[in-house]
């Protein structure tokens, strides 16, 4: 079996966590962070909700051409998948439900206790991790700071296997 890491995108690899996807661009540290994780063997999985999409924002084309971007700056991402729903669309594939890991293990053969959530928002990205029986890494860049400290009791029945000031730093404690 592999062992993965789960990323979220916005905010724990560099942009604003509530910001435009279209403005997206990786904090300086994310990509020898992402090259370091998949020097460890972990498959690399960035996972993102991006309920924008749906409330008509911006088109799943826009989207998908910043994704393209991304795996030609970082093909060591096996996949990015997003949920493209806003809350009210009932889906069960928005954070912190497992839908988007479900799509993955259909094609990869995970061990999930073996595996890292790696995120700055504890409702979506711990609770996520909690879902699926994996550990949790929450970084303090985007909203880790408030969401440790303001928005704890949206997950306060979790603790992070590791909290850390970036995902470069994470990287150093899997």
């Amino acid at each position: 079996m592999n062992k993965a890491c789960f990323i979220d995108l916005q905010g724990t690899l560099g942009g604003n966590e509530f910001g435009d996807v279209r403005t997206f661009s990786f904090f300086s540290f994310s990509k020898e962070a992402l090259e370091r994780i998949s020097s460890k063997d972990y498959l690399i999985f960035i996972i993102t909700n991006q309920s924008r999409i749906g409330a008509g924002y911006y088109s799943l084309d826009e989207y998908e051409e910043l994704i393209e971007k991304i795996h030609l700056e970082v093909p060591s991402v096996e996949r990015i998948l997003c949920c493209p729903h806003t809350r009210y669309d009932n889906c069960k594939c928005k954070k912190p439900k497992r839908g988007m890991i479900d799509q993955i293990l259909i094609e990869y053969d995970i061990d999930l206790a073996e595996s890292y959530v790696i995120g700055d928002m504890g409702k979506s990205d711990m609770n996520l991790a909690k879902e699926i029986g994996s550990k949790s890494v929450l970084v303090l860049t985007g909203a880790g700071k408030s969401s440790l400290e303001e928005y704890k009791h949206t997950w306060s029945e979790i603790e992070p296997t590791i909290i850390a000031d970036n995902i470069l730093e994470a990287v150093n404690k899997l």
